[in-house]
């Protein structure tokens, strides 16, 4: 069994706005504890605001604070105006090859020069695709398609990893467990060119918002709807299935006729739907996913909100994501083979994405920094150690 390599990494995502420059970002981060580093795109260094002057500057920059610091930046990672635009599934299939030709790529080639992943959500899906399952499909496609083209533009750069994060709602693909893996396999199918995931530890927090209803709970619905009592709105996924509820309810209809119905019109939709209530368990995504996932992101979280909380004494009494735990998970992803998926993760960077609020103080978000970093090294004392070795010692 080949066990993959574990680094502890942060995000300077917590640094925007008030640490700007590589040379008082960088000494930071190495002060709180941490060796290495994950460059938001967000803290000035984005490919679509920044201009080829300024980041040929700003990389020699950062290559000096490196070797001056001992640190090593190991991946960038989406910045949030990329973010926010439906990206790679753009309606318009030439400001989705913008996206790719004007953002991605030159981020590549600036990244494989210097050995750095990348990693990204970079495509949502307008409702009225979503509405469309037939259009999802041809979408969903050429998505595939490009993410693929973008998996060769990496092999062709260093081969540097290349993640799409994994989401909590179907207009952000991935979202669940088994589409992750169909997605990932998708890609790959294509041309075999990896490309990977991103497990975020808080992003389980949405799923169950999107379970697919039990026949018993829609007519319970209806049943409430015409006594005018309370009730929560089941998700019925497309807008045809409501209209059938909402005439159900008009013409008070609790019959098995209707009810068919609104199961067959679910039925066109799947991709609206978590068919598995491990879709909102980290540690199922861990066992499934995490060897396809060399850039993970951590954050504390209750298992209701993803709020990218620090790992301090007080947010991890309330949290559900624990050291030994996590690693245990991680390792079960490994005893299992998929031919059909791409090669495994030979290293997995923890990657702390903890933000910082505007009111929060400096000396707050230097210290719940510390203290995450102190909480993981109980569990990785050093980066690079295998993990394998990691659980044993905690034996």
């Amino acid at each position: 069994m080949n066990y993959p390599k574990i680094y502890l990494v942060l995000d300077n995502c917590f640094a925007i706005k008030r640490w700007v420059e590589p040379e008082t970002w960088g000494p930071l981060i190495k002060q709180l504890g941490f060796d290495y580093v994950e460059a938001s795109f967000d803290n000035e260094a984005d490919f679509f605001y920044s201009p080829d002057w300024y980041l040929d500057e700003w990389f020699e920059r950062v290559k000096a604070v490196e070797a001056a610091q001992d640190i090593r930046i190991a991946n960038f990672f989406t910045g949030y105006q990329t973010y926010r635009t439906a990206g790679l599934a753009h309606p318009n299939p030439k400001m989705a090859r913008h996206m790719l030709e004007g953002w991605v790529k030159p981020a590549i080639e600036r990244l494989g020069a210097r050995g750095s992943g990348i990693g990204f959500s970079l495509h949502a899906y307008p409702d009225r695709v979503l509405q469309d399952p037939e259009l999802y499909k041809k979408e969903t496609r050429k998505v595939s398609e490009l993410l693929s083209e973008i998996g060769g533009i990496a092999k062709d750069n260093g081969n540097i990893p290349v993640c799409v994060e994994a989401m909590y709602a179907p207009h952000q693909t991935p979202w669940t467990i088994e589409g992750t893996k169909n997605f990932l396999r998708d890609i790959y199918n294509i041309g075999q060119n990896p490309v990977y995931t991103t497990i975020d530890m808080g992003h389980m927090v949405g799923q169950v918002r999107f379970q697919k209803p039990s026949r018993d709970a829609v007519r319970k619905s209806i049943e409430a709807a015409i006594e005018g009592r309370v009730f929560t709105e089941p998700w019925l996924g497309g807008d045809t299935t409501y209209a059938i509820w909402e005439k159900a309810i008009k013409d008070k209809d609790t019959g098995d006729g209707i009810l068919d119905a609104i199961e067959a019109d679910m039925a066109r939709y799947p991709h609206l739907f978590s068919f598995d209530p491990a879709d909102s368990d980290p540690y199922a995504w861990l066992e499934a996913l995490a060897c396809y996932s060399p850039i993970m992101h951590m954050q504390q979280t209750n298992g209701v909100t993803s709020s990218h909380a620090a790992f301090t004494e007080d947010n991890n009494a309330a949290g559900i994501i624990d050291g030994a735990r996590l690693l245990a998970a991680i390792a079960k992803s490994y005893e299992k083979e998929d031919p059909a998926m791409p090669p495994k993760a030979e290293a997995i960077y923890l990657s702390f994405e903890i933000f910082a609020s505007n009111a929060e103080h400096p000396r707050e978000i230097k210290n719940k920094l510390k203290e995450t970093c102190a909480y993981w090294r109980t569990f990785i004392p050093k980066d690079g150690m295998p993990l394998d070795e990691l659980i044993e010692r905690l034996k």
